[in-house]
């Protein structure tokens, strides 16, 4: 028997909807987990400050992936390729 699926609702608070800025991402892991830091590293400034943590399972995080790639290539298709700066493929933070 297929499940049905429930549709839901996800609610964005006032305080969040603004969103949070990062120019940088650490991501490590444990065998249970999916550790991604998103902060923000600011010119001229030695420390990059933390700005959110998200914690998921791997799986949870594999389709993440899955989701931000369709999406990224939703938007290639619609703009155009994202580029990266000459030398700037190289993953500094990402």
């Amino acid at each position: 028997m297929e499940e049905i699926k429930k549709p839901f609702e996800i609610e964005l608070p006032p305080d969040k909807a603004d969103g949070t800025y990062a120019n940088l991402v650490v991501i490590s892991h444990s065998a249970s987990e999916i550790i991604i830091d998103f902060a923000r590293i600011m010119p001229g400034v030695q420390k990059a400050r933390v700005q959110s943590r998200i914690i998921m399972t791997p799986q949870h995080a594999k389709g993440f992936l899955k989701t931000l790639e369709e999406n990224l290539k939703k938007y290639e298709s619609q703009f155009g390729e994202i580029k990266f700066p000459k030398g700037g493929e190289k993953r500094v933070g990402f």
